[in-house]
């Protein structure tokens, strides 16, 4: 068997990565190890609709659960600001659908997708699967954080995300809770996917994540489990190279997902995007130079803003619940009103530096976080 392309790994990226290829004419197949496609769903599901729109997936109306409307920031002493998120358009949809959607669109376009499938090992002529060896030109590597946790185990926090319904859900509020002793260099959250359902995650350092969610939800009062998803997640940013050699590295294996919340489905998406465009031309001219347009093209789009969110991620390790509780003391109605108006979801780090308060007070924050505070203010 044949194929210009083989794609491991039938998620948003791999699935973007795809249709752009098999666009251009060129013979694509993607492979996924789960029994289908979307599943199993380790994504919160929070997207822009301006970021959907980009990334040419307009969901469809059983992909789309609903907007949101305001996100619930909490501290660890129990203090809270709500943010207004309409101006922001942010949808919350459901991850299986999206992905089975993407999926539909790369299939029309003449890509092979199974599952089931497994990649085994790269061979001289291609890859070889659980089941034979494929011969490809190109292989990309789009199976998620699967793939960098043997290269940098720093990188990697452990989560657990279960989908409940309990009447205190509310439809269109997600909930953020911070609290550096129960959620080490992370949080908590709610997602809402309706009234009364919506999943409930939590992530951090070295933590036992069963025995945390229990806690969590036996505070927060009666509650069904549907799902339980565990899975690791990466925080690190981007890897050095998104290329190596014939392989190309897409979404989540390339840290693509946003260092601050690891929500990626815009980002991981135009990688899948930039690398089937640059992969495209490659196929058209044999010329490596065009393979290497696609980290150029990622790196130009969002390079500077992840370099940010990874200065503003060491802030969050350095700081204890005890500054987390003074930091929320100092946020004003102005704050939240100019962060409320604030219309993008994915470039967020203006907002992060507002609510830590570093531009009105460098001189203290420079005690917390020492000469990296004027690289996040640049």
């Amino acid at each position: 068997m044949s194929f210009d392309v083989v794609i491991a790994g039938g998620s948003v990226a791999g699935l973007l990565c795809a249709r752009e290829i098999s666009s251009k004419g060129f013979s694509v197949l993607v492979i996924e190890e789960d029994y289908e496609i979307g599943t199993p769903e380790h994504c919160g599901g929070l997207v822009s609709l301006s970021g959907l729109e980009e990334l040419g997936t307009i969901p469809f109306k059983k992909t789309f659960e609903h907007m949101i409307e305001s996100a619930k920031i909490t501290s660890p002493n129990g203090n809270n600001f709500t943010i207004n998120s309409e101006k922001q358009k942010v949808v919350e949809i459901s991850r299986r659908e999206l992905d089975k959607q993407i999926a539909f669109q790369a299939q029309k376009n003449g890509a092979v997708i199974k599952v089931r499938t497994s990649f085994q090992e790269l061979t001289d002529k291609g890859i070889r699967t659980n089941e034979e060896e494929i011969d490809c030109k190109i292989f990309v590597d789009a199976r998620g954080v699967s793939s960098l946790i043997h290269k940098d185990r720093t990188g990697i926090l452990s989560s657990a995300q279960y989908e409940i319904y309990a009447d205190w859900i509310k439809k269109g509020k997600v909930e953020v809770i911070f609290d550096q002793e129960k959620y080490p260099g992370f949080f908590a959250w709610i997602i809402p996917s309706g009234e009364g359902k919506g999943k409930i995650g939590i992530a951090g350092r070295g933590i036992n994540v069963v025995e945390t969610m229990n806690t969590f939800l036996k505070d927060k009062g009666e509650f069904s489990t549907i799902r339980k998803i565990f899975a690791p997640i990466w925080i690190k940013g981007p890897i050095k190279n998104f290329v190596d050699g014939k392989t190309v590295i897409v979404g989540d294996a390339a840290g693509q997902a946003k260092p601050t919340t690891a929500g990626g489905i815009f980002t991981s998406g135009m990688g899948g995007v930039y690398a089937g465009r640059a992969i495209s031309e490659f196929l058209k001219t044999n010329n490596n130079e065009n393979l290497k347009k696609y980290q150029k093209q990622w790196t130009e789009r969002f390079g500077k803003e992840f370099e940010k969110q990874v200065l503003a991620r060491k802030v969050l390790e350095r700081i204890d619940n005890n500054t987390i509780n003074k930091l929320f003391e100092t946020i004003t109605p102005e704050i939240i009103k100019e962060i409320s108006e604030k219309d993008d979801f994915d470039f967020h780090t203006g907002s992060i530096i507002k609510l830590l308060g570093l531009k009105g007070s460098i001189k203290t924050a420079q005690t917390l976080i020492g000469g990296e505070i004027k690289k996040l203010l640049i």
